[in-house]
């Protein structure tokens, strides 16, 4: 069976299965979905916890002990298979289906692991799981959807959000649920239950979204201008230092510029890829960029970067972070107009 995470709790209201899969990367749902399993067997009388990390090395048998095992004192159990990655390995495949094919009567296995790819998806040890238990999928909240998200979750909390509320926490947070209902809590601590304005929100909060290099050049090369320059902001204001955004930056346009050249060329497309060892989930976003820009326009890029390069050096009077900003605009398609802030 699979179930939605929203359909969770229902599900559990009425029933506890003896197996239950919750896969994903988003570490907020992920762990409150979990948390749902816990608390109905809990409730259901399963009063002893076993944890089972599995590392490098670690000993599938103990899945098959544990199954085989009895409490002392008779008490029902919850067992918790900890994975770090989506691929259990051959031994580990063939423990788990073993013990979906026959689970003790006393005991829920609750698995905990990354995101599945679609080869697991098909597995036999994925469809042992799914015939006698439950698979909860998390995925991540659509950045169009997260003020929605939001709007409820403060809802919830006997929260009620003013009109741009929950898009300003949405944004401020964005990425990052985690840290979007740390700031839910605390305003419910410094407001107290009922309205919440703007200005309200914006005293109280912090701004916690999850800037970082790689989302930068990624969102750059997407050719979302404005969203850019906010994570380039907030990395400045992180404390990051230019040179390791401008390493990123120039690393990227550099290689955007020998393949789009390699590609005026006439090299064929794959072939080019594969050269410059483009991995096959970021191929998208680059042939997006590249469908954007020119050669030209990648090597106008890499000046960009050799200005900023010479302001960080005191080279130049420029400020790099405002090179900075230039460079980010003209990867993600937004070139400006000659001359420069150099």
């Amino acid at each position: 069976m699979q179930l939605r995470q929203t359909d969770l709790a229902a599900h559990l209201a009425k029933t506890l299965l003896p197996i239950y899969l919750v896969t994903g990367d988003e570490p907020l749902q992920a762990l409150e979905a979990a948390d749902a399993v816990r608390q109905s067997a809990r409730a259901r009388g399963h009063s002893t916890r076993e944890v089972l990390e599995v590392d490098k090395g670690f000993d599938w048998g103990r899945l098959a002990a544990e199954a085989g095992s009895l409490s002392l004192f008779g008490d029902r159990r919850l067992l918790e298979l900890r994975l770090t990655s989506p691929r259990p390995g051959t031994e580990g495949a063939k423990a788990i289906a073993d013990y979906a094919a026959r689970p003790p009567e006393d005991a829920v296995l609750l698995v905990l692991l990354p995101k599945l790819d679609r080869d697991q998806n098909r597995s036999a040890w994925f469809k042992a799981i799914d015939a006698r238990g439950a698979i909860v999928q998390i995925w991540p909240v659509d950045v169009s959807h997260l003020p929605g998200w939001v709007a409820q979750r403060m809802r919830q909390r006997g929260l009620s959000p003013a009109p741009g509320v929950a898009e300003m926490l949405a944004e401020r947070s964005e990425g990052n649920l985690l840290a979007c209902v740390q700031e839910i809590e605390k305003l419910l601590l410094l407001q107290g239950l009922g309205p919440v304005t703007t200005a309200q929100l914006a005293g109280a909060v912090a701004d916690s979204a999850r800037y970082d290099v790689y989302g930068l050049v990624d969102t750059a090369l997407s050719g979302a201008a404005a969203r850019s320059l906010r994570m380039l902001r907030g990395l400045r204001a992180e404390g990051t230092g230019e040179t390791l955004v401008l390493w990123a930056l120039a690393r990227e346009a550099r290689m955007l510029a020998e393949i789009s050249s390699a590609l005026d060329a006439g090299g064929r497309l794959d072939s080019v890829l594969q050269v410059h060892r483009v991995w096959d989930k970021r191929r998208p976003l680059v042939q997006q960029a590249l469908r954007r820009g020119s050669t030209a326009g990648w090597r106008q890029a890499l000046v960009l970067c050799e200005h900023c390069d010479r302001a960080t050096k005191g080279q130049a009077t420029a400020d790099p972070w405002l090179l900075l900003e230039d460079v980010a605009l003209a990867m993600a398609g937004r070139p400006l107009p000659a001359p420069t802030r150099c």
